[in-house]
């Protein structure tokens, strides 16, 4: 069988486009004599939908779209994601489903079985799930549709599943000779090899044919890295989709040869997909032009390259808002990155709003001494200034804070915190400046002063992220530990770090979840980021730290 595998670009909520976009793949796949097209999950509504599902007219206009696509097709089958009604008195009204479309006909509709509900994912919220997944003929071969989800709950897999059905293992018992598996499977660190040694072992313990199309592209939060799969019947990888880009790659199962696996380090991957998010979350929210506060420090460094790469040169502008305690160090290596990625510099200082706020709160601050309230004074002037320039040309103002400053509170609500995107608050601080000499691989883009100098806010004078955290490679071993492992203090301070140090993350963590709930939407690239997928109460009692 020849199969044509689309992976597609889709945006939550633009039917029209999502609709010419997976026609469009149709027609190449037609025009390349594949017998069979497959598109990913949800292609119709994009991925994920969420709340728009409790929409009613939303539902309809996808059903309405299926059958438009459906009348277009030909001799070459199609198979789409859409959103089903159901028609039963109870349960969920809606089914996440996979159309085989062919002949100008809906010849077949399959539907998803397991339903995720844990970190981003929140399917059970809305769909119900199949009661059955059956085989389905189709030119001499016994397709097993299957969405996503069913394919993750292998038992050799998963010492512990999820779920109490394997649909895959069903399918196989009834005979299907080919598996598809349509998916919106958000990127992050280590999944891509995970994905494929999981697929790898179901084809190679089943000795069945299994073709993988994964969804690319950035909506929100999440990041699709596409990475499309398949394997013939000796579970061999004969297709590997593009990382971060559409693809479309067409191949006979029995007989295409296999090839190797294409690997990249941790550090481009995350760069391709904190670019492609970015681009995605400016473009399909409307914007086209972004904004950034350059400090001359690493993280507004990479924050900004990355919004070149996404957006071009042209469509960046960078500020430099300088106090009396800025440095000149600064000033030049704001300056001279600017050069280097030839975007729009200005400098507006901040010196005279700071003193003439200073004067206007110096009667209610008379008799107290200056101190973090002040400095958090310069950060609101600064957001402020970014925030007027956003407004009056259109730009979106990105963050520039990282994942471990988000951790433990070490930024100012309504100052550096202010902004459309947080594009690094998933970057841990020393995977920052790993990206930062990724980047500077083969020239220099961020200047190496940048990356030499100690990290400081430069609020106050001769100012040391370190006067107040622990070294960056300490807090960010305790947040991973902590956050993304769920690890407790106990066992933290067992692999051998100082327990003042661990009690002193742990409780900063935990007291500003406040901040947390008001910061922009941040791009997900670990297994556990602050935002959609960490549910924490804010107010609440209970502490983590060793007693």
């Amino acid at each position: 069988m020849r199969v044509a595998i689309a992976q597609l670009n889709t945006t939550v909520g633009a039917l029209a486009e999502n609709e010419a976009k997976i026609l469009t793949a149709y027609r190449r796949g037609v025009e390349a004599n594949a017998d069979l097209v497959v598109t990913p999950e949800l292609g119709i509504t994009g991925y994920p939908p969420r709340d728009l599902l409790l929409k009613e007219s939303f539902v309809e206009a996808n059903q309405a779209a299926l059958r438009r696509i459906a009348e277009q097709t030909q001799e070459t089958g199609l198979v789409v994601g859409f959103v089903e009604s159901s028609s039963k008195a109870t349960g969920r009204p809606l089914y996440n489903s996979a159309a085989l479309l062919h002949r100008g006909q809906i010849t077949a509709i399959r539907r998803k079985s397991l339903l995720p509900s844990y970190d981003v994912f929140d399917e059970d919220r809305y769909f119900e799930p199949a009661e059955s997944n059956h085989p389905l003929p189709f030119k001499g071969r016994r397709l097993g549709i299957t969405i996503c989800e069913d394919a993750w709950n292998q038992s050799p897999v998963w010492p512990n599943p999820r779920y109490g059905r394997d649909p895959v293992a069903g399918l196989l018992e009834e005979g299907c000779d080919l598996l598809i598996n349509i998916a919106a499977s958000p990127w992050q660190l280590e999944k891509t090899e995970f994905r494929l040694q999981m697929l790898q072992r179901l084809v190679s313990q089943q000795g069945t044919p299994l073709v993988y199309c994964n969804l690319v592209g950035g909506n929100d939060e999440l990041v699709f890295d596409g990475s499309s799969l398949a394997f013939d019947g000796e579970g061999r990888l004969i297709i590997q989709g593009a990382s971060f880009s559409e693809d479309f790659q067409v191949f006979d199962i029995e007989n295409t040869p296999p090839v190797a696996f294409h690997e990249t380090t941790d550090e481009e991957r995350i760069y391709q997909a904190l670019v492609v998010g970015l681009r995605d979350y400016l473009h399909k929210c409307g914007f086209r032009s972004a904004v950034i506060g350059l400090s001359g420090g690493i993280d507004s460094a990479v924050t900004a390259v990355l919004a070149v790469a996404a957006l071009g040169k042209d469509q960046v502008r960078g500020i430099a808002m300088p106090s009396q305690y800025s440095s000149q160090g600064s000033l030049d290596d704001a300056e001279q990155l600017a050069r280097n990625l030839g975007i729009q510099y200005d400098v507006v200082s901040i010196k005279p709003a700071f003193e003439s706020l200073k004067h206007s709160l110096g009667p209610l601050f008379a008799g107290t001494k200056e101190d973090t309230t002040e400095e958090n004074i310069q950060a609101r002037i600064r957001g402020l200034l970014l925030m007027s320039l956003s407004n009056k040309f259109g730009s979106l103002l990105l963050t520039t804070g990282n994942k471990s400053e988000l951790a433990v509170g070490y930024c100012t609500l309504y100052g550096d915190m202010c902004g459309g995107l947080a594009v690094i608050s998933d970057v841990p601080k020393t995977m920052v400046f790993r990206l930062a000499r990724w980047i500077n691989r083969t020239t220099e883009i961020i200047p190496i002063s940048t990356l030499e100098k100690p990290p400081s806010a430069e609020l106050r004078p001769d100012q040391k992220d370190e006067d107040s955290l622990p070294p960056y490679d300490v807090l960010d071993a305790i947040l991973h530990q902590h956050v993304v492992e769920s690890r407790s203090a106990e066992d933290i301070i067992a692999g051998g770090i100082d327990p003042e140090d661990v009690n002193r993350v742990i409780s900063l963590i935990e007291r500003n979840e406040y901040k947390r709930r008001q910061a922009a939407p941040g791009l997900k690239v670990t297994s556990k980021a602050f935002g959609l997928g960490r549910r924490i109460p804010v107010a609440q009692g209970f502490r983590s730290t060793s007693t």
